[in-house]
């Protein structure tokens, strides 16, 4: 995640002297003019306490946003990244579709260049908004919300990587992320600061996976299916366990014991700073307790295609953006200092398949059938892309309208300014 540079308002003719008598209706309150002007005195405020960060990428990262143009817009370097995400699953599709880990070798390598390439324009882009004087909290919603985005795609890559298949434990692999992701974000909407820990996943946890990548390029998805006696010895202590064997462990581990402690501590320590209720707030885990028990109660079902007949990549896709639309409600409305959005539309259809693919088979032995859950998954897609880009260009658009900025684009204008000032020695 970049560490974007603080916001300072700039005038915007679109804004400033308005007659608040003659404000035109919102689409939405979230996008209204009473809630919008809260960007005008929006920071940006993050801490990181990751070694590897501040010891090591940091100086990789200010060398690599000087090869970046001027003329490109931070925006823009965050999408240009998750590009190559997008560009591996399409890859995911053609070569390894069934998530066996048995693609050449360069699959495996693509993976790792593309999540690394991700991660790389991701953190610079931050100190392209700073170079080109751009930034605005419209940067950290796009930011964050592509994050999101990629929540379950880039994971998807770390299934195929892995061998581990049409299982449920491919399943959790792949959709995992998406409980760090909700809880930080909970954790800023309150505390108004990103927090990095001193082991995070979008700097420890995403060296790992690339390094988990290369290493099925060099030696193979089996070694994670190898014993790993067979691999280090010591054969009493580790009998027959494989890595695939330890990763849920490992994974519900990290979140449990070293991420959602510090999620709520941080949050805690926020309401009690400014005097507010505390109990509440646990109030707002609601949404993902259903996200993920709808998920449990389709996937697991035993009557279900998605993982039986090879549709756990376009399930991915799918909750790509059902949970991008979650979070980045709530990071809207920790800009626009909102209420907490409990719900989102994209979830009926996830609470409607675990009832009907779920829950009816398990519990009154209806089936509905193998067609009805095809044209259901598919139709769940089309909806989802359209519900979620329909509201990225409102949402999007009403912040450009009312900051009087663009979101892929830098003005000639500005750059004009910024040419002018580089050859002062002003800008870097």
């Amino acid at each position: 995640m970049s560490l974007l540079p603080q916001y300072q308002p700039q005038p915007s003719s679109q804004t400033d002297g308005i007659d608040m008598s003659s404000k035109k209706p919102a689409v939405h309150p979230s996008i209204s003019e009473d809630a919008l002007k809260h960007l005008k005195t929006y920071k940006y405020s993050a801490v990181d306490q990751s070694w590897i960060s501040n010891n090591i990428l940091r100086h990789y990262w200010n060398g690599a946003v000087k090869l970046l143009p001027m003329s490109l817009a931070p925006n823009m370097v965050t999408l240009i990244g998750f590009m190559f995400i997008i560009a591996n699953i399409a890859l995911l599709q053609i070569m390894d579709p069934g998530l066996q880990g048995t693609a050449p070798s360069w699959v495996y390598y693509s993976y790792a260049f593309g999540l690394w390439a991700y991660s790389t324009m991701d953190n610079i882009d931050g100190k392209q908004a700073r170079r080109t004087g751009t930034s605005s909290g419209l940067g950290e919603l796009f930011d964050h919300g592509i994050d999101s985005l990629n929540c379950t795609l880039g994971s998807l890559l770390e299934t195929s990587a892995m061998g581990l298949g049409m299982t449920k434990l491919g399943a959790l692999t792949a959709l995992i992320p998406t409980l760090p992701m909700f809880f930080s974000t909970w954790e800023t909407y309150h505390s108004h600061t990103l927090f990095l820990g001193y082991f995070n996943g979008p700097t420890e946890g995403l060296i790992i996976a690339c390094c988990l990548m290369l290493a099925s390029g060099y030696f193979g998805a089996a070694i994670y299916h190898t014993p790993l006696r067979d691999l280090f010895g010591l054969s009493t202590l580790l009998g027959a366990w494989t890595i695939a064997d330890l990763l849920p462990y490992i994974l519900l581990g990290s979140f449990l014991v070293a991420h959602l402690p510090s999620c709520v501590q941080n949050v805690v320590e926020a309401r009690r700073k400014n005097n507010l209720p505390i109990g509440s707030v646990f109030l707002e885990w609601t949404p993902m307790l259903v996200y993920t028990a709808a998920t449990y109660v389709w996937l697991g079902s035993t009557s279900s295609i998605v993982l039986r007949e090879n549709y756990l990549v376009l399930w991915c896709i799918t909750q790509s953006f059902v949970f991008g639309r979650m979070t980045t409600k709530i990071i809207l409305a920790h800009l626009t200092h909102r209420p907490f959005p409990m719900w989102t539309i994209l979830m009926a259809p996830l609470v409607g398949g675990a009832v009907l693919f779920g829950m009816l088979p398990a519990l009154l032995g209806i089936h509905l059938g193998a067609g009805v859950e095809r044209l259901y998954l598919w139709a769940y897609l089309l909806v989802a892309v359209v519900i979620y880009f329909r509201w990225a260009f409102l949402v999007i658009g009403a912040i450009c309208d009312f900051l009087g900025i663009q979101c892929l684009t830098i003005p000639e204008e500005k750059q004009r300014a910024n040419r002018e000032a580089a050859a002062r020695g002003k800008l870097s």
